[in-house]
């Protein structure tokens, strides 16, 4: 890094250098460890009995470490997602059950933001249609920070909710829905955009935001012509929709890339949490029994305030993040024979 000149070259080794140290520092603890072990076994037979007790202990001590030094050295080396730092574009999206619907999709999105603030990461909305009585139709925000796709990507799919609207005078429970799609920021370098291949519309924002949005052609529809994906931005600056547009159209691209082009990804994901299908109904919330249930693990939790608060999600994509580590493992473990 000290002989690079160029500050995109730069960054890219600070990155790589990020990545690499976890694996050199890993390698290089187990290393020592084991380099203890016969040291150790020279003591326990030295034939000083205070000195070969307590090699013993440290030698017990030293065999018990060992095979979770080996694990970790082996996760760090096994196939890993490319994408695992990289920030997220978050897609939340209102699914069946009408108002409801729209309401739990404003829960989810809350959700995320407050898990976001504990991170540390900064969340930016770059697209937002707000529902009728509340919550949104759709929203789709930028999450920047290290490592939030890598925490975030198990979360797409269909999320189920059941609870008695307030809107429900018998007290009958409902069942929504909302769809999350979480994307990882495409950088510069990844993919490019042909400007010929853009068709972009300027028209004016309808909804909640002031007279400003109604008087302006502020809002941008930009429409990528190749594959046919539409993404909007309806902030008050016509400028800075086009750049927020552009950045959420790059990452719906670079998804699309990753899933098409990445043949052993897909093919891995059958054998792992996530498939990427995002119609697949992966989470239950039930409102009466203060329940949460991942269905993709049969992992069921009864603090329902605390995860739709934040503080507690961890707890559901810990073991989500825990199995698909055991599965990269295992397959590891199959190629080498």
């Amino acid at each position: 890094m000290g002989a690079a000149a160029d500050g995109a070259e730069i960054v890219r080794l600070s990155k790589e250098h990020a990545e690499l140290k976890p694996v050199a520092d890993a390698v290089e603890t187990l290393a020592r460890a084991r380099a203890e072990a016969p040291e150790l076994e020279e003591m326990v037979a030295s034939g000083d009995p205070d000195m070969a007790a307590l090699a013993r202990e440290e030698l017990s001590a030293l065999n018990a470490r060992l095979p979770d030094l080996e694990r970790e050295v082996a996760l760090l080396l096994a196939p890993r997602d490319k994408d695992e730092n990289a920030s997220a574009i978050l897609e939340v999206r209102a699914g069946t059950g009408g108002d409801e619907a729209a309401l739990f999709a404003g829960d989810l999105f809350r959700m995320y933001q407050r898990y976001a603030q504990n991170h540390g990461w900064k969340v930016e909305i770059d697209s937002i249609s707000e529902g009728e009585v509340g919550g949104y139709k759709e929203i789709v925000a930028s999450i920047t920070g290290d490592g939030v796709f890598g925490r975030l990507k198990f979360e797409s799919g269909v999320h189920r909710v059941q609870r008695v609207p307030e809107t429900e005078a018998g007290g009958r429970i409902h069942t929504s829905a909302a769809t999350v799609a979480v994307l990882p920021e495409a950088e510069d370098v990844e993919i490019e955009i042909n400007d010929a291949d853009l068709r972009i519309d300027t028209y004016r924002s309808s909804g909640a935001g002031g007279q400003h949005v109604n008087k302006t052609d502020s809002a941008v529809r930009i429409t990528h012509l190749p594959t046919g994906v539409v993404v909007t931005s309806s902030e008050k600056s016509q400028h800075q929709n086009r750049a927020k547009a552009m950045k959420v159209l790059k990452a719906r691209l670079y998804d699309m890339q990753r899933q098409a082009l990445d043949s052993e990804r897909a093919e891995a994901r059958k054998s792992q949490v996530g498939s990427g299908d995002r119609s697949e109904r992966i989470r239950t919330y039930n409102f009466p029994q203060a329940r949460v249930t991942d269905h993709r693990i049969n992992l069921t939790l009864y603090n329902l305030p605390k995860v739709l608060e934040g503080e507690a999600l961890d707890d559901v994509i810990g073991p989500l993040i825990a199995e698909d580590q055991a599965a990269r493992l295992a397959s590891l473990e199959e190629s080498l024979g």
